[in-house]
């Protein structure tokens, strides 16, 4: 079996120019910051079911990611939409005509 541990991921594709550089950037960190928020938020949901601190400051810190999960969601969606805008495919993609007949 083959080790991956040299090997760098590279996009599939590649959208051209170098603002879609930094948009492309922009859309990664966006989706990574949405999915650490979304898993902070599941982690203190679970510590508030399975400890049930009592302290005061506790009620307000765990609802914050929370809070915090919708805006990263339409942000990452924005940057999404632009990102594909940027680069011609805003549309879906055609599909052919031999996959519309079923199996």
């Amino acid at each position: 079996m083959k080790s991956r541990a040299g090997r760098r991921r590279t996009p599939t594709h590649r959208t051209g120019g170098a603002a879609s550089c930094g948009l492309s950037e922009a859309v990664r960190w966006a989706g990574r910051l949405l999915c650490w928020t979304l898993a902070a938020a599941m982690l203190g949901a679970a510590a508030e079911a399975v400890l049930q601190p009592t302290s005061g400051w506790w009620g307000v810190l765990w609802r914050v990611p929370w809070c915090l999960t919708p805006v990263w969601g339409l942000t990452w969606a924005v940057l999404r939409k632009r990102e594909k805008s940027a680069a011609g495919r805003d549309r879906d993609e055609e599909v052919p005509e031999e996959f519309g007949e079923a199996a």
